[in-house]
């Protein structure tokens, strides 16, 4: 029986290479011995097993650490470029105030800019009727009209700059620090009102915090 290259149970013998030939002589062993064959699908299918069992044999070898330095390089040429190592999620970036403001909600020092288009009409036309009703006693109490133009303060700074919190925290804020302006007014005029107009305490004390008020909304950017 023949027991030539074709017929023996050693791929490399099939393929008529060295254990250590490079990948390079390894393909043209392989592609020499199907042009060979012919048509034969018998012996073509010997000589593509024989290639894969060399292949594999090289694999072994190098996850054994048995592989010499030209049969590594080999077998690196035939497994290719190695597969990426899955990585790993990445974490959500969490947003960063920058650092040019605060973040949306947190009061900071504010500047002054004037208001402008409607952010500028609104709070003149709602603070000046509230400021027209104190002065006349128009028979609405004056905490209703600071309630009022608070309001409106908290309305207008919270379309300028879109936060919400730090529109109210200024609103009430601007109305103690006018109730205070308020209260030493009053006392500056010992109650007496020795302008002689026609205002009650509690009118006088509310002056001051409509007119604060109404620059909060027009001024604080």
């Amino acid at each position: 029986m023949d027991q030539g290259p074709a017929a023996t149970n050693d791929p490399y013998a099939r393929l008529g290479i060295a254990h250590d030939a490079p990948f390079d002589a390894v393909q043209a062993a392989r592609d020499e011995r199907l042009a060979a064959c012919g048509d034969d699908p018998i012996a073509r299918s010997r000589v593509e097993a024989a290639y894969d069992a060399v292949l594999m044999d090289r694999l072994k070898e190098r996850q054994q650490g048995r592989v010499s330095s030209a049969a590594r390089t080999a077998s690196q040429r035939e497994v290719g470029t190695p597969a990426p190592r899955p990585s790993l999620p990445a974490l959500p970036r969490l947003p960063l105030p920058s650092s040019g403001g605060s973040p949306a909600g947190r009061p900071r020092l504010p500047r002054l800019a004037l208001a402008q288009g409607r952010e500028l009409w609104f709070p003149l036309a709602t603070h000046g009727f509230l400021l027209l009703l104190l002065v006349l006693g128009a028979g609405v109490a004056p905490e209703f009209l600071l309630a009022l133009g608070t309001g409106a303060t908290v309305l207008n700074l919270q379309r300028r700059h879109g936060r919400f919190l730090a529109a109210v925290l200024w609103g009430f804020g601007l109305l103690a620090a006018g109730l205070l302006l308020g209260a030493v007014l009053l006392g500056g005029l010992n109650q007496a009102l020795p302008l002689g107009l026609p205002l009650t305490a509690a009118q006088v004390q509310s002056l001051p915090v409509i007119l604060l008020l109404l620059l909060g909304a027009v001024l604080l950017a």
